[in-house]
């Protein structure tokens, strides 16, 4: 089914046939020839060097940045147990200082009653004979 004879009558040259044939033959053979070489022909290994710089510094900064901050907030941490002792440790001593001071108060408070009961007399002293003959009385 051709649309044109004249070239119908070409392709069926019998030269024609032979030249492409032998065109053909020498096109496959070179093909083969090509991939066997390529095939057999040794390999190296090809290592592709990825660009990562920028990756390892950003990683770096990021455990720098970690470990300081851990740091930092342990030391803050470690401060603050401190301060708060301290400050207990204050709480502890004014407590202290105030039971202290209670208890001279009470002391104080204790000594001048017993003076007072000393020094006081509930009878004059031109009195007194009196009130012991009455004190021996009421005791029969």
């Amino acid at each position: 089914m051709s649309w044109n004879k004249k070239n119908t009558d070409e392709m069926q040259d019998p030269v024609s046939d032979t030249v492409l044939d032998d065109a053909l033959k020498n096109f496959r053979h070179s093909v083969h020839a090509w991939s066997d070489a390529a095939y057999s022909r040794p390999r190296t290994e090809m290592r592709i060097v990825a660009r990562s710089g920028w990756r390892l510094a950003a990683v770096w900064a990021l455990v720098s940045v970690l470990a300081v901050g851990s740091l930092s907030a342990g030391l803050y941490e470690h401060h603050h147990r401190q301060v708060l002792a301290q400050i207990r440790a204050e709480q502890e001593a004014h407590q202290r200082q105030l039971a202290a001071q209670e208890r001279a108060r009470q002391a104080d408070e204790e000594l001048l009653a017993t003076v007072d009961s000393d020094i006081s007399r509930t009878v004059p002293a031109a009195m007194e004979p009196l009130a012991q003959m009455m004190d021996e009385g009421q005791g029969q």
